[in-house]
């Protein structure tokens, strides 16, 4: 008996608490068909996923818990919508995975969630950050590891247009002769009217004895109404090997259905003994035509080419036509 009325007891808190709780499933669905010539100089016809954004599904919550405070959730997997498989093999939730607390203090999350490098870059990355962006193809910075397991999370609250974030995230990998590896990032940001501007870092430890992966970025836009002008300084020191790298374009509405983008990028390699640096370079132009508040189609052209020594070359290319719908 004593039982029950526990079970029973459990079972209203659990419904009250369901009652203050909402719980929403959302997702991406973006695919593209396109010519894509690689670095191998090949040319294939394709159907592409994720031309704007990577396809993905997940659910989120929040539950009021008084006082400005909420419990929050989120769990978001990520699928190539032209074949139907996962991004990342045998994870549930490949993406996100992660429960904290919001509030008038900010927000905190534990779990696998983006660092706080991932939430700024590419914040100013014109042709609708996309694949088609000149910086998709000549960009070093954006090879990061943008939401690794066993992290805290914390972002502060939006004071005056000023913000920031800072993320670490345990390796759990020590052993007896080497230290636990981690991942530690932070942000800051300034967006208010017209402008935006921030600054992102993050570095990268396999185990506690490896040389430090970093990756830096700065990012400013404003919004002249006509246009919408974008640019980024970014750094990147991948085993030893450094990269500096720009971006500029502009985003320009048409009309209230029709948008055009357009960016030049360019990063080149430091030499490093044996290793002579790379020069990489290209454009991209795309225009996106809104359908309706959830669905948006796009297409557009990137070209761009590698130099090594200033002598040879590799050139790539990708023509895509796609359908961006949200739900």
């Amino acid at each position: 008996m004593k039982k029950s009325l526990i079970a029973l007891a459990v079972l209203a808190a659990s419904g009250a608490s369901f009652a203050q709780s909402t719980v929403s499933v959302y997702g991406i669905l973006d695919a593209w068909v396109g010519v894509n010539k690689g670095a191998d100089g090949i040319s294939q016809t394709m159907i592409g996923s994720g031309g704007v954004d990577t396809d993905r599904w997940g659910l989120k919550g929040s539950e009021d818990l008084g006082g400005g405070l909420k419990a929050d959730f989120v769990l978001e997997q990520g699928f190539t919508i032209d074949t139907g498989a996962t991004t990342t093999a045998g994870s549930a939730f490949g993406r996100y995975a992660a429960v904290g607390f919001s509030g008038g203090f900010g927000e905190v999350k534990f779990g696998k969630y983006s660092t706080a490098y991932d939430m700024v870059e590419n914040g100013a990355n014109a042709v609708f950050n996309s694949a088609l962006s000149a910086e998709a193809a000549t960009f070093k910075s954006g090879n990061y590891n943008w939401n690794p397991a066993n992290g805290v999370y914390y972002a502060t609250p939006n004071m005056s247009g000023f913000s920031g974030a800072v993320s670490y995230a345990l390796g759990e990998n020590k052993t007896a002769t080497a230290g636990a590896g981690n991942v530690t990032a932070f942000n800051v940001k300034y967006e208010q009217g017209p402008v935006m501007a921030s600054l992102g870092y993050q570095t990268e430890k396999a185990n506690g004895n490896a040389t430090a992966n970093k990756f830096s970025q700065i990012n400013a836009s404003y919004d002249l109404g006509v246009a919408k002008l974008q640019g980024a300084i970014g750094t990147a020191n991948i085993a030893n090997l450094g990269t500096k790298e720009y971006q500029l374009g502009v985003t320009a509405p048409v009309s209230t259905v029709l948008a055009v983008s357009a960016n030049y990028a360019s990063s080149k390699d430091d030499d490093n003994g044996a290793v002579t640096g790379v020069k990489r370079s290209g454009f991209g132009l795309a225009a996106a035509y809104t359908l309706s508040k959830r669905t948006f189609l796009y297409g557009g052209y990137r070209g761009e080419s590698a130099k090594q020594n200033g002598v040879s070359s590799v050139d790539t290319h990708l023509f895509a036509l796609g359908v961006h719908h949200t739900f």
